[in-house]
Parts: structure tokens; sequence; C-alpha cells
């Protein structure tokens, strides 16, 4: 360790952990990486049964770039350790109602000649939308993204001053009626709004600054790591052991040590300073391990609320009381005989009453909606490693209500009524829909996951499946800051906090820890 090197311990070994972990370790800290589960991975994670191997999360790999930057600054690149393939088409699309889906392309001629077969004039819409999310793209990458608004360049930047009005205008108002006042064909405003719920939100309740998304499926495209998801934290975990990190798993982090900050003010005497982590391994043993920082890289709810007493908590109780969560999920695995080639590797299905079925999820109360719009993920199309050769390994999302009390999933059957009842109508709405009559029959494995699971095995507050809602009072300078007020040393990394949601935001947030324990207040990516 160098004379500045700094005892880490990090709190969840997820991919922001893993991430977290790595960045640290590569500055010359010595870090220790605590997670409560046997495996590694969090959300990113993976499920084998009889020949057939399921992500049991993450599934879309988009914002390249990011990934690219991430591993840069470890002095290696995705494509050393990741073989990207580019899918084609992207992901298919069926409605309600309507005999034929839709293929969206990863190249954006293609799709704006669909656009134009939708809804004639469509065509020079979506190149004034496409332009229009690129700008937006481009701003909260270079403003946004990589920074902890602690400086006045993420505010008063030329990106930002110059696009003001823009800018104001895409957060005042909702991403559904960005989309409804530039198209009218239903299937269209559909494909456009539908990426909110990559955020945790709905079209109706995301602000307009989301349309930027559709500058990464419709322009970039839609990629899959071959080997399945499982492949990244794999990656980070060897990365982060290479340079010295050491990982504890199947051991919870059941307290999060302090002491009063030393001073003579009266105010020091308010805040505590880190001194380390007490956890519990799998024989109920516990121990102190010392620490001068602490990343609180696990649901930051359950860090929060459960590792600190109430006076040391920047996000107790009453913040989350006025919280609002992203949708739960029931995940469906199944093992399917024979080829499903109804299905792309990505397939979107999508219920005619958009509206009611974000409110079933949303407003109070909540009830499950049906029929529901749901996620197909197909990668047996992409990957003969998932599934026995001329068979089929299909992942379907259902988002539902953050409900704990829907109960847990089961393997053939042996979840919660709820749960198994949600999974039974959406196998049933794939077959009907894409034409495969015979689906439930050919089922050789199941296994079904439920809200009460993601409070099981992640901690996740009020069972989401992904985080806090990117909400405009959730997004940005909003969102839940990633450095304790009350606690010096104790930083927060992952989905629960700055900048948000998704794999690539998990990487962002690793770096911008890494920026708080550097002094680093630059709002662009570290330069490499």
């Amino acid at each position: 360790m160098t004379a500045t090197a700094k005892r880490i311990v990090v709190i969840g070994g997820g991919v922001a952990g893993l991430a977290t972990a790595a960045l640290l370790a590569e500055d010359g800290h010595r870090v220790e990486v605590i997670e409560k589960n046997d495996r590694l991975g969090g959300r990113a994670g993976s499920w084998e049964s009889n020949g057939f191997r399921f992500d049991t999360g993450p599934s879309w790999w988009l914002m390249p770039e990011v990934f690219d930057h991430f591993f840069e600054m470890l002095g290696t690149s995705t494509s050393e350790h990741i073989d990207l393939l580019r899918l084609e088409p992207g992901y298919r699309v069926f409605f309600e109602g309507i005999a034929d889906s839709v293929d969206i392309s990863g190249d954006a001629d293609r799709n704006r000649d669909l656009f134009e077969s939708l809804e004639p004039g469509a065509g020079h819409k979506f190149d004034d939308y496409l332009a229009s999310a690129r700008r937006a793209y481009d701003i909260a990458v270079e403003r946004f993204l990589y920074t902890n608004f602690d400086s006045v360049g993420a505010f008063a930047g030329r990106e930002v001053l110059g696009n003001v009005g823009q800018l104001a205008g895409l957060l005042t108002r909702s991403l559904d009626s960005f989309i409804a006042s530039r198209f009218r064909d239903n299937r269209i405003r559909q494909i456009l709004g539908y990426p909110a719920v990559f955020l945790g939100a709905s079209p109706d309740r995301a602000p307009a600054m989301y349309h930027l998304m559709s500058a990464l499926d419709l322009a970039d495209g839609v990629r899959y790591p071959d080997g399945g998801f499982v492949r990244l934290p794999e990656v980070l975990e060897k990365l982060a052991v290479d340079r010295g990190v050491a990982v504890h798993s199947s051991t919870a982090a059941t307290r999060i040590l302090t002491r009063p900050r030393e001073g003579t003010s009266r105010f020091a005497s308010r805040r505590h300073t880190v001194t380390g982590v007490r956890v519990r391994d799998a024989a109920g043993v516990e121990r102190d391990i010392a620490a001068e920082v602490v990343i609180g890289a696990a649901d930051l709810h359950h860090v929060e609320t459960t590792m600190l007493p109430p006076k040391l908590q920047t996000f107790g109780q009453k913040w989350w009381d006025n919280a609002t969560s992203g949708p739960g999920a029931v995940l469906v695995y199944l093992g399917v005989r024979g080829r499903v080639p109804e299905l792309a590797h990505h397939s979107l299905f999508f219920a005619a009453d958009w509206n009611t079925n974000f409110d079933a999820i949303f407003e109070t109360p909540t009830r499950v909606p049906d029929p529901a719009s749901l996620y197909v993920c197909r990668p047996s199309a992409t990957d003969a490693s998932v599934a026995p050769d001329g068979d089929e390994n299909l992942f379907i999302l259902v988002p539902i209500p953050a409900d704990p009390g829907l109960g847990s999933g089961g393997v053939d059957g042996a979840g919660a009524p709820a749960v198994e009842e949600v999974a039974d109508r959406a196998v049933d709405l794939v077959a009907e829909w894409a034409g495969v009559p015979d689906l439930a029959d050919r089922v050789m494995v199941r296994r079904t996951v439920g809200p009460a699971d993601f409070v099981a095995d992640l901690n996740s507050w009020q069972g989401g499946a992904l985080g806090p809602a990117h909400t405009l009072r959730q997004s940005a300078f909003l969102r839940a800051t990633n450095r304790s007020r009350k606690v010096d040393g104790l930083y927060y990394a992952g989905s629960s906090t700055t900048p948000g949601i998704g794999l690539p935001m998990c990487l962002i947030s690793a770096e911008l820890v890494r920026k708080r324990l550097r002094g680093d207040r630059s709002v662009t990516p570290s330069h490499t």
C-alpha cells in the first residue's frame, strides 16, 4: 500500500460492487468485498438446470462506449475479455390485437423505413426525433452521467447553457406526451416509450429527457456477450482479484461501524467517521473488519436503514416513504423442447391499453395488469451454450407492482399461487400472440421468481426488480447522492444511487465513487 492508500470495504458483490472494488484497487487501495450470497454478480446472476443456463437479470447490452471506457481505466479493453455479438434484429415487437409483429433493426435507415411504413411521414419525423435523442444523450454523457454534481461545471457548461431551453422542456414534460406530439401511430408510440421501463418508470411518468434512450437501440444497436451476461461479473471479479481485492462470499454485512468525528466545534459531534464493518459468515460467526472507507454497493435502503442508527442515516425511512420504486417483476425461466423461431433474441409484447397497464403497476391500489405488457429473451437464438442442441432457453419478465406480498417463485410450479398465475398467463400470452400454440406443452424446465425473492436474495427495497424509478425527482442531481452526509468515509454505488439503473450506470457509479476519493470534481469521463 502507498502512503495515501486506504483500507476499503465494499458491501455487495454485484456489478457495481465489483467494478468499484477493481477501480479502487487499481488506485492502490486495499479492498475487501463482502457478499451475503454464495455467488457474486447480484442481479447479473446465473441459474442452471438440465443443460439449460439462464441469466437471471440484465439481458440488454447498450451504451458499449461506457463499458469500453471502464475497461480502459483498468488498462484493458472490452474485447480482450468479452466477445460481443451484434443482434439483428435488435428486437421484435408484438402488439395486442394486431397480427403482424415488427422488427427493430440496429440500423437507423431501416428503422426510418419501418416508421414510414407504419405512419406516412413518420420517416422524416424519425430523423428529427433521433437527432434530438442523440443531442440529449451527448449532453447527458458530457454533463450529467459522470459527475457527482459537486461542481458548477455540471450546471453551467457550454452544452448545458447552449441548450437550456431544450433541456427545460425535456425535464418538465413526460416522455409519453413528447412522443405523442410527434407521432400518431400507437405502435410507434409504444416502441419509443417502452425504454422508460428499463429505467424503472413508465412513459407518462419519466421525463422526456429520457427519449435519449432511443439513440441507443434505434441507431447504435443491441449487443449480447457470448456466453451470457454472467460473463460481466465473472470478468469483473477476475480483474478485481488480480489487483489484490479479497472477496468474502456467503458473508453478510450487518453493521457499519463508526466513531464520533474528532473536533471541537458543536457540529463535529453530530458527524461520525467510518471505522469498519461488522460481518456474519455462513456459520453465524460475527467479526469486525477495520476500514477507513466503506462503499455500500448493496440496496441503499437496506444499507442505510439496517446498518446505521437513525441519527446517522442520510436516507432514513421517512425519505423512502416519499420515494417511488420501480416496478416489481415475475421472472420465468423456461427450458423448451424444440425451436421457437417465432421469437427473436429479444421480443416485446405490448398490451393495447397502455396507460391502464402502467397505472395498475404504479397507482394505488396496485394490481397485476392483465393482459400485461412483457418481455421475452431467447438467448439460444444467438448462443448455443445456453440450451441443449435443438432446444430453446426463454426468459420472460412481467412487470408487476413492487409488492413482496405477492410472494416468491419456485421450480416446476412450486411458487406462490399469485406468482405462478402471472407466469401461466405470460406463457399463454406469448403462445397466442407469437403463434406458438403448443408452447406450454413443450416446457421441460420451469422456474419462477417473485418480488419476495428480490427481497430475500438482494435485499431489494419493496421487492423492486430494478431500483428507485427514474422520475424527475429521482433523476440526475435529484437522485439519492452517493455520499453520506452524516458519516465521513461512507459512500454508495449501484442502481439505488447516481446515476441510476442499468449495467452502464452501475459501472459509472463505480467511477463516481473513485472521483469522490480522488477529490476529482470533473463532469466528464475520467482520463485514461
